[in-house]
């Protein structure tokens, strides 16, 4: 897989849409500093899930966006797309199948990215997931940006360890690692919720089944406060609609009274009107009278104030004549001082300008002196640097050669120590004792395969019978739900049924209730519950009995017929039944007793009623009736010779018949459903046992096979670390073989190198000894130059400073000369001025005493007029005043009025509040009443004549004290019961799954693991062998190795030890900023040359290299280029010409990069040509 090409539209500096194509494996981007080069890798990282902006020279992510330059506005979002080649299958899986596989991420001015792949929207994890393992990433050692070497090389162990992982494709294994320990927290934090809830569980069943024993009681008492508190409702009712009837009554007579009032007040208004028309006709005589006054007033005033102002403008003008005298002399005495001045000034002028003309003369003179030395002095300057460079070029050589006699030297002896450690390493390489136990571990593994497949195949047995056996207990679950479901609901029907059956047979509590209570006869047989009705004709039995049904049997009236002297109050009716048994009359086929099988008891109730289908029926047999005789329909019509009774469920009695028989067949189901709830509860407790049981035996056949399994995985971890083992002697061997026959090669380059260099050595000593004679003579020359440039320096620096005192004079004199004539000019117009003004201001002071007099006379002739204005005042302001008392005291009659009927509103509407009130609490009577179901007419027309709200509240009070006896009632304690039974069966199988899942996830963590070590110390292993390779080409010699910090290869750090050639020190941190960035290019390339990266993005990691180890690098480069796509920022010249492409940055526009690209080879042929 390869990088093809990048799409950029606003990215930083690219506002425009840009594609940058890479058609070959070494693309060089070039440009000057500032133009934007950084900016395409910037886009790389960008758009691969770089998640902080302080990483992309940013404060904030928008900042990516385009923000505008001097010719362009800033644009709203910004966009990256790169599309891969994957020909060649890198990536597999889903996107395997893609030849090309495109990225693109986009982020707008509100701070809303989106990622994109092969055009469908995705998360970042999405694209991250992708590349792990890949090399590729935002922060992975694909991309090295600027300054990213010195930091790599410097950073910590831990750091660096994330790049030796990324290389053994480990970011994967933690990332599955981290979900996995997720999921282990959020199952422990499940598990442990689970365990509260349960135990919860277990103490809320205890109480939900004490509560459901008190929910049938509680209802059975709700059902008689409900009828009580209507009752009391209505007694209530009825005293508040005669309390409204009353302050109706008080309302009407305090609105008479109130009418007579306001008429009262009326006739106060009108004689109030007739005075204010008056008091305004003489307010308007007052105010005339009032207005002459005060114009006489103002006119006096502005006399007085018109003389004044006369008098102190005659001071003013006084005044400002001294001031203007005074000014007029101070402006002669300055216009002649200043002519005095200038005279003095052109005279030194004059003396002033011919020495200036000869200094100037002198500075030019010595001008040309001092740049004839400095010529004389570049001259040297020149030949002396020209010496230095011929002279350094043998110097240079001979001190590189010596540093490299060194390094070969040590070099020498540190291949020649290798060699021997490694011989004798090799020799002590022996496997025999492991491979026979490797046989003996292998037999012992087949054994255990055997022993598992035999376990796993008994557990997956019980699992099957386990399921069924759940399946059947669940089947029977649902069953036994159902029936105590339709049991509950029937129960419920019952209920009702017997409450309402009560009702209409008399049963509720009452005088006559305990008037039953007291004698023993509340557990006598009524006279409905003993008949036994013919099909469809309950209610003709029902209109003819009427109140009858209610009638308690006995066997004798003599028995009970003296204690009817302490019945207060009520009615009973009492039924013998064996003088009934002895009235029997054998009944016709058409009469009513027909109907009944058991008729004895209503023999004689019943004589003379005859039946007919419908009203037709009976009027036709009407005629033929006796008069005791009568005849009843099916639907409960029943007339007689000459009268009709017709029933339409008015009554209590209604249906009471019906709701027997309905009692009875209810109590039968209910006998049949507990049957079948009894026989499926035993049959789901001994499922459950069963079930019970077998797990119990799966649990066991579980512990068994992950005691096989232990001793399976221990057998298999020490085979595997045998297997390792005798694979590591014979790798190692094979090592150590390359080694020595790589070392011995080595052994002979050095030994060439070393006599080379000392041949180009001795040679450079024999050029540096000829340089010393010139060197002697360019420095004499330079001393006499020097102080011939000095005394001319000296001599061009005093005139220079001479005519420069001069100019500065002659200008200062100008300036105050231009300055002084136009000082007297402003002088001169300002005498002027003040001349005029004198003139002007006695002129004024002669004319400003003239209309005083005249003002004064005025003045008296007012004073006069405003004496008579007065006294008219006076009279006008008497007849007001008349006026006013009149109506303050009609005011006052009108005040009494309205208090009055104040005092008679305030009582009219308390009473209407009253009455409002009242009427509020009797229609919220009557609407709880409504909600409650009962009709009111109906309460009051049964309500006992002599009932009281104090004895129903008694009754009341008494039924609401056995409810409160009982506590807090949940009505739904049976359906709680039963769901929470069944949610604590689910709760206590969810905790058996959590704890199996759990112990799962442990085992997927220790494997992870496992092979994130084993990956890890394969990948250090190897890219420490190839660092250990490329380190001596990268310098020329010298040694490099990483050391690991820890010694838990999950978590040990990774630190790097280099040696140049030549240098005793091995710390990374006392390396030069060269060295540095050579040994970060060294291991980069090492894990590079292990998990090559589909590319590699380059940031000028070669601006601190000198074009010897540009070399080496761009070679390095080019060799890994065969694997490898390279793309490198550079302004080196010899890293351009290694590459393939030039891809040019520009910046023509202000703040605006544009591209051009320059194929090298094409470049070169079009040369050529």
């Amino acid at each position: 897989m390869r990088l093809k090409s990048i799409k950029l539209a606003g990215f930083k500096s690219f506002v425009d849409p840009t594609v940058v194509n890479f058609p070959s494996n070494l693309g060089c981007v070039v440009g000057p500093n500032g133009c934007g080069k950084s900016n395409i890798i910037d886009a790389v990282r960008w758009v691969m899930g770089e998640s902080s902006a302080k990483n992309l020279r940013g404060e904030s992510m928008t900042d990516v966006i385009f923000n505008g330059s001097i010719n362009r506005k800033p644009i709203g979002q910004a966009s990256i797309e790169l599309v891969f080649d994957n020909t060649d299958g890198t990536l597999a899986g889903e996107y395997g199948r893609f030849a090309e596989i495109a990225i693109k991420r986009r982020v707008t001015r509100e701070g809303q990215s989106d990622y994109f792949l092969n055009g469908t929207k995705c998360r970042r994890r999405d694209i991250t997931d992708i590349f792990l393992g890949t090399g590729l990433g935002p922060r992975s050692y694909s991309i090295i940006e600027q300054g990213m070497i010195s930091r790599l090389i410097e950073s910590k162990p831990e750091e660096l360890r994330v790049f030796i992982e990324e290389a053994a494709g480990i970011s994967k294994y933690k990332e599955r690692r981290r979900e996995t320990e997720n999921r282990m927290r959020r199952t422990m934090e499940n598990l442990e919720r689970l365990t509260d809830l349960r135990d919860e569980m277990e103490r809320q069943l205890d109480t939900l089944k004490r509560q459901a024993q008190a929910a049938e009681r509680y209802a059975e008492l709700k059902k008689e406060e409900r009828v009580l508190t209507a009752q009391l409702q209505a007694l209530q009712w009825k005293t508040l609609d005669q309390g409204v009837k009353k302050h109706e009554a008080a309302i009407r007579d305090l609105e008479v009274k109130l009418e007579s009032i306001i008429a009262e007040q009326r006739s106060i208004d009108t004689d109030i009107e007739k005075n204010r028309q008056a008091h305004t006709a003489a307010m308007d005589s007052f105010n005339e009278v009032q207005a002459r006054f005060y114009s006489l007033g103002g006119e006096i005033t502005r006399i007085e104030q018109s003389i004044k102002h006369q008098q102190d403008r005659s001071r003013q003008l006084h005044e400002d004549l001294r001031q203007t005298e005074d000014d007029y002399q101070l402006a002669e005495q300055h216009l002649n001082s200043d002519n005095e001045n200038i005279l003095r000034w052109q005279e030194e002028l004059e003396q002033v300008q011919p020495e200036m003309e000869l200094a100037q003369a002198s500075e030019e003179e010595t001008s040309e002196a001092l740049q004839i030395a400095e010529e004389s002095m570049q001259g040297w300057q020149q030949q002396w640097d020209e010496f230095n460079q011929k002279a350094a070029e043998p110097r240079q050589r001979a001190e590189v050669q010596q540093s490299r006699i060194q390094q070969f030297e040590l070099t020498l002896t540190r291949v020649q120590q290798r060699i021997e450690k490694l011989e004798e390493e090799k020799r002590g390489l022996i496997a025999v004792d492991v491979e026979e136990e490797i046989e003996l571990l292998q037999e012992q593994q087949a054994e255990l395969d055997m022993l598992l497949a035999e376990s796993q195949e008994n557990i997956e047995a019980q699992a099957e019978t386990i399921n069924a056996q759940r399946d059947k207990n669940s089947e029977d679950a649902q069953k036994l739900d159902g029936l105590k479901s339709q049991l509950q609901s029937l129960r419920g029907r019952q209920a009702s049924l017997e409450a309402l059956q009560q009702a209409a047979l008399g049963r509720q509590s009452g005088a006559v209730s305990h008037w039953l209570n007291r004698h023993g006869l509340d557990s006598n047989a009524r006279l409905a519950e003993q008949l036994k009705v013919a099909n469809g004709w309950d209610k003709a039995v029902e209109t003819v009995l009427g109140e009858h049904l209610q009638a308690l049997s006995v066997e004798k009236l003599e028995s009970v017929a003296e204690l009817f002297s302490d019945l207060e109050k009520g009615s009973v009716s009492i039924v013998d039944q064996q003088a009934l048994a002895a009235n029997l009359d054998s009944g016709a086929g058409d009469t009513l007793l027909s109907k009944i099988d058991n008729n004895e008891a209503v023999s004689s109730l019943l004589a003379g009623v005859y039946v007919a289908e419908d009203l037709g029926a009976a009027l036709a047999m009407r005629s033929r009736l006796a008069a005791h005789e009568s005849i009843v329909t099916v639907d409960g019509l029943w007339l007689g010779s000459n009268w009709l009774r017709v029933a339409k469920d008015s009554d209590a009695q209604a249906g009471v018949l019906s709701r027997q028989q309905e009692l009875e067949e209810l109590s039968a189901k209910l006998a049949l459903l507990d049957e079948q709830v009894d026989t499926l509860e035993a049959d789901l407790d001994e499922g459950k046992m069963q079930l019970k049981q077998q797990e119990l035996n799966r649990e066991l056949a579980q512990q068994e096979l992950q005691s096989v399994n232990k001793q399976h995985a221990e057998l298999r971890s020490v085979l595997s670390g045998k297997l390792v083992k005798i694979e590591q002697i014979s790798e190692r061997r094979d090592r150590i073989n390359t080694e020595i026959a790589e070392s011995r090669e080595q052994f002979t380059q050095e030994q060439e190198g070393l006599g080379e260099a000392r041949m180009i050595l001795s040679d450079a000593i024999e050029s540096m000894e000829g340089d010393a004679n010139e060197r002697e003579r360019l420095l004499a020359a330079r001393d006499e130059s020097r102080q011939a440039l000095d005394q001319a320096r000296q001599l061009a620096r005093h005139n220079k400073d001479s005519a420069h005192q001069l100019a500065m004079r002659y200008q200062s004199l100008r300036a105050q000369l231009n300055s002084m004539t136009q000082n007297i000019e402003r002088a001169r117009t300002q005498v002027q001025q003040l001349e005029e003004r004198r003139n002007s201001l006695k002129e004024s002071i002669a004319t400003a005493d003239e209309p005083v007099e005249e003002l004064k006379l005025q003045l008296e002739e007012q004073l006069e007029g405003r004496l008579i204005v007065e006294e008219e005042l006076a009279s006008e302001r008497a007849k007001v005043s008349e006026f006013e008392q009149a109506i303050r005291q009609d005011e006052a009659r009108r005040t009494q009025a309205e208090q009055q009927s104040q005092v008679i509103r305030s009582d009219l509407e308390s009473q209407r509040v009253n009455a409002q009130g009242l009427q509020v609490s009797r229609r919220a009577l009557e609407q709880q009443l409504i909600e409650t179901q009962f009709d009111l007419e109906t309460v009051l027309a049964n309500m006992p004549e002599d009932a009281s709200e104090a004895s129903w509240r008694e009754e009341l009070d008494s039924v609401g004290r056995k409810i409160a006896r009982l506590g807090n009632i949940n009505m739904a304690a049976i359906d709680d019961y039963k769901s929470q039974s069944e949610r604590k069966v689910y709760l206590d199988a969810q905790n058996d799954d959590l704890l199996e899942a759990l112990q799962t996830l442990e085992n997927a963590i220790a494997k992870i693991d496992k092979e994130t070590r084993q990956r890890f110390k394969d990948t250090f292993d190897t890219v420490n062998a190839s660092l250990q390779e490329l380190f001596p080409k990268v310098f020329g010699g010298g040694t490099a190795y990483l050391e690991m910090t820890g010694d838990d290869l999950l978590d040990t750090g990774i630190a790097i030890m280099a040696r140049p050639p030549g240098k005793r020190n091995s710390t990374i941190h006392l390396l030069s900023g060269g060295e540095k960035a050579l040994t970060a290019i060294a291991l980069v390339f090492s894990i590079f040359r292990l998990n090559p990266a589909p590319f590699c993005m380059l940031d000028e990691v070669d601006a601190p290299l000198d074009d010897a180890n540009v070399g080496r690098y761009a070679r390095l480069v080019k060799e890994m280029s065969k694997s490898v796509q390279f793309i490198y920022i550079t302004h080196n010249k010899i890293a351009m010409e290694m590459a393939d492409q030039l891809l040019g940055v520009t910046m023509h526009e202000p703040g605006v990069s544009r591209l051009v690209t320059v194929d090298v080879e094409k470049a070169a042929e079009l040369a050529a040509m």
